[in-house]
């Protein structure tokens, strides 16, 4: 099975907006979500429950947690081996739906213009 291309969604801004969720958490958060994102890498349309989930319209949801704090990172699938990476969250009983829809607008900024809304650059 071929890797899977991690893409982390940018705006056209230069804004990151799982770089800057990232901010907002502890390193001992960020460094169990690149665990779950390098998991996806490796393991693409095969990984699954409890690493992973569907939500709704082709969004799917990195499951991280420490504590009691449920943390999400929400991604789409590009084609069969890329995964463009939106932007994370934490929940309490679901994924917000907000969160969701803007996943969903991150995903058809990125299908109009893939070159504009590709970070070039390491996760870590």
């Amino acid at each position: 099975m071929p890797k899977t291309d991690i893409v982390i969604y940018q705006n056209e801004d230069g804004s990151i907006p799982l770089f800057e969720w990232f901010d907002d958490l502890s390193q001992k958060v960020v460094d169990k979500c690149i665990v779950k994102i390098e998991l996806l890498e490796e393991f693409g349309y095969d990984l699954r429950r409890p690493h992973c989930d569907s939500l709704e319209e082709g969004i799917y949801e990195l499951r991280a947690k420490l504590k009691r704090v449920n943390y999400r990172i929400l991604y789409f699938f590009e084609g069969k081996n890329a995964v463009i990476v939106s932007h994370g969250c934490t929940k309490e009983k679901k994924v917000p739906k907000s969160e969701i829809n803007k996943a969903i607008r991150h995903r058809n900024n990125y299908i109009q213009n893939p070159r504009a809304h590709t970070y070039k650059g390491a996760l870590r």
